[in-house]
């Protein structure tokens, strides 16, 4: 079997073990690929391993000897499914590798909002703390996290993991997600916009689809109380990024966290990153060595699971 990894970088930049993949087939490794160079580097693949690589139809259809797909991501918008099962072409995707990991990243934007570790790391380095009679020091506003409400839209197996450390911390955990999971000590809440206008934080671990897209734009962020903060470690898209913007400006809202961009990279001129009181981190919430490597497993697996007959975790 003809293996091609078309944009392994982000997943392995090098530090990963990839004994067990090559030996499931001929392996080539692209770092990177061009649009122009898709089509020519899978041209000959049984199986094509991708992360954010867009298939649709024309590259579909320009690959005859394609059988399977694995993914190594949970997310797989960027493949047309509907057409890749007309064509007979399997695909599997991963998830639950990274949930742990995410999570500590929802907290790391949270804490920095509420006790801006940086920021007064920055005023000790410029000598503003020594500057001071006191022994205490602060030049940003000091949240307490005990007893605030937090709501997760989509309590998957990241939301339900910061919905689990959002307890740990004495927060109040509702949560909007297509079904009541009935999980004890927490609050299931049929209409988002409700949680939008009660909680003090909102952490957004939805998938992104028609309904989703965009769940915060300019009506629901009226809702939303100025002391309230947006967390976002799932896709980009949610949020309606001109709209947060405003948002930010007009101090509707305290502060925003995000690891995911609707462009990614982003362009040059994103006003939301040069925001004082936006925090983005560059999707990096799943990149820790230990998460990278149980995905790497995990689609090693999934395509040995092919290879034997019987896949799994199919899309």
């Amino acid at each position: 079997m003809n293996i091609v990894v078309i944009d392994g970088y982000t997943l392995n930049p090098g530090d990963l073990d990839l004994t067990q993949l090559r030996q499931l087939g001929k392996l080539i490794i692209y770092d990177r690929s061009s649009k122009n160079q898709i089509a020519e580097r899978l041209k000959n693949a049984d199986i094509a391993v991708v992360n954010k690589i867009i298939f649709d139809q024309n590259l579909i259809d320009s690959l005859p000897k394609l059988k399977y797909i694995a993914l190594t991501a949970t997310g797989y918008n960027n493949l047309d499914i509907q057409y890749l099962h007309q064509k007979n072409i399997l695909a599997s995707n991963v998830s639950n590798y990274g949930s742990h990991a995410v999570a500590q990243h929802t907290f790391a934007l949270i804490l920095e909002l509420t006790n801006h570790v940086a920021h007064h790391q920055k005023d000790c380095i410029e000598g503003k703390w020594n500057q001071t009679s006191d022994f205490c020091f602060w030049s940003q506003p000091m949240t307490e996290l005990f007893q605030k409400k937090i709501g997760i839209i989509g309590l998957g197996n990241i939301g339900l993991q910061t919905a689990i450390i959002a307890k740990a911390f004495g927060m109040e955990v509702y949560y909007h997600s297509r079904e009541d999971k009935k999980i004890e000590g927490m609050t299931f809440v049929q209409n988002p916009n409700d949680i939008f206008s009660q909680c003090d934080v909102v952490s957004l671990h939805c998938t992104l689809n028609e309904n989703t897209k965009h769940i915060i734009n300019s009506e629901s962020l009226k809702l939303f109380s100025a002391h309230s903060i947006i967390i976002n470690t799932s896709r980009g898209d949610l949020i309606d990024e001109n709209a947060l913007l405003d948002a930010l400006n007009n101090q509707q809202i305290a502060g925003a966290g995000l690891d995911v961009l609707s462009i990614e990279p982003p362009k040059k001129f994103n006003s939301l990153i040069h925001h004082p009181k936006c925090i983005i981190t560059p999707h990096n919430a799943w990149s820790a060595k230990d998460t990278r490597q149980r995905l790497l497993d995990m689609a090693v697996d999934n395509i040995q699971s092919f290879l034997n007959g019987v896949p799994k975790n199919l899309i």
